[in-house]
């Protein structure tokens, strides 16, 4: 399941399998976005995870624009003031 799959990429990413986490961070989010919607906040949570695992691996451009978007999103859909939009803020 989504839940397993999600489970063993942070168990990954807490052992510092990044490559590995992150492609599996990619998977769940592929899942979401076509069964929850791209603006669902399990999406962007994927999204975040995604750019934490590129951030970790040191591709910093790209866990930028991730963040970015992530943060945007969260921005427009539940309000500059949320705890996830100011995560997305801060990271």
């Amino acid at each position: 399941t989504l839940d397993s799959i999600f489970n063993i990429a942070c168990a990954l990413d807490s052992q510092g399998k990044y490559a590995e986490s992150e492609a599996l961070y990619r998977e769940c989010w592929e899942v979401r976005k076509k069964t929850l919607g791209e603006d669902h906040p399990d999406t962007l949570d994927s999204i975040f995870n995604i750019a934490c695992a590129l951030d970790s691996q040191g591709k910093y451009a790209e866990s930028e624009a991730l963040y970015r978007e992530c943060w945007e999103v969260r921005k427009k859909t539940l309000g500059e003031d949320h705890p996830d939009t100011l995560d997305s803020i801060f990271n």
